[in-house]
């Protein structure tokens, strides 16, 4: 069992330049504590995200942190020209040692994409084609390629990644039909949602996985992703959670709601004490976040759980309590645990 970070680096109570430094701060915590990645989401035009662009970001991280991986979860593949991205992805493998993760997806906000004058219903098709081309330009001396959105014709490639033959890559999967793809391509997955369907998941990741004739002993991460908020007190972490949940769920549905529509897949509800009833977030004292930690991994089937701690209105000094908790209780517990067991 290994342990990430996902990070909205939603509108927080801080001026702009205040909460990027105070949130790196928070990302130098991780490292140090020992986390194994810091993922970070791609969104534009919303308080949802103040960090639009991942690459930009993670180059800073790269220079505040020495262990920890990073990457963005995902790359909003057709708001990006594919070379560009391949390039960048280049400069941030080196920049940081041959630590970045590359997550790739198409985007869950139509209306993000039509700010970028993407018609959302070509984005499947757009994301097919810059994926080829991207790992292309990560792997191969030339791109050459041609397809309805992009085309590209002996074009030389010169640089590479630290980690050849490209970094690992990442995907999130909504649905149990959407594992086989990542599986038979030896894709690390992340899963939200409800326990029920992420076990769905990655019982079919793990049944496609064996049937490509791959041994369960070199499976990729299979992670779950979940809100937490630690507290010395179960009182006292449900009231934070309580009081930030608003602010976070506001900018979350900012544009949902100027357009009158709503998420396919990643609808939450609008009070915290739902989120926590329906597993979306865990809150509590240490041996709260311990036990359900455990519990809700193995139901889940995962073998990665990734925490999102800092959301709505929480203080730095509160996230790093909370973070802090957490890496005291569960990552040494989890550990021991597995020594145990080998």
């Amino acid at each position: 069992m290994q342990f990430g970070i996902f990070d909205q680096n939603d509108h927080g109570p801080y001026p702009l330049g205040e909460q990027y430094e105070r949130r790196l701060q928070l990302i130098e915590f991780y490292d140090r504590a020992g986390f194994r990645t810091y993922h970070m989401s791609e969104h534009h035009s919303t308080p949802l995200n103040l960090t639009p662009s991942p690459s930009v970001f993670l180059a800073a991280v790269a220079q505040r942190t020495e262990h920890l991986r990073l990457g963005a979860l995902v790359y909003v593949l057709p708001a990006h020209h594919p070379l560009r991205l391949a390039e960048e992805i280049c400069m941030l493998d080196h920049l940081s040692g041959g630590r970045v993760e590359v997550g790739i997806g198409r985007g869950a906000s139509p209306h993000e994409l039509q700010y970028f004058g993407v018609d959302p219903d070509q984005a499947q098709a757009m994301y097919v084609e810059a994926y080829t081309v991207v790992m292309q330009a990560l792997t191969q001396a030339e791109v050459n390629f041609k397809g309805k959105h992009y085309v590209f014709e002996n074009v030389p490639i010169d640089m590479k990644p630290a980690q050849l033959p490209h970094p690992p890559v990442w995907y999130a999967v909504p649905v149990p039909e959407g594992a086989a793809w990542p599986a038979q391509h030896r894709i690390n997955v992340v899963c939200g949602g409800p326990l029920q369907r992420v076990r769905e998941i990655t019982d079919r990741y793990r049944a496609e996985w064996a049937a490509a004739g791959n041994s369960l002993d070199e499976l990729p991460l299979l992670g779950i992703n979940r809100f937490v908020v630690a507290a010395d007190t179960d009182r006292e972490a449900t009231e934070l959670g309580r009081r930030a949940w608003p602010v976070f769920y506001a900018s979350f549905m900012k544009l949902w709601k100027k357009h009158g529509t709503q998420p396919r897949y990643a609808r939450i509800p609008e009070d915290f004490d739902t989120v926590v009833q329906n597993g979306g977030a865990i809150a509590g004292s240490p041996g709260t976040i311990r036990a359900q930690v455990r519990t809700m991994t193995e139901e889940a089937g995962a073998n990665y759980f990734i925490s999102q701690f800092s959301f709505g209105d929480l203080r730095h000094e509160e996230v790093l309590h909370s973070a802090g908790i957490f890496a005291r209780e569960v990552l040494p517990a989890v550990r021991e645990r597995v020594a145990q067991a080998v």
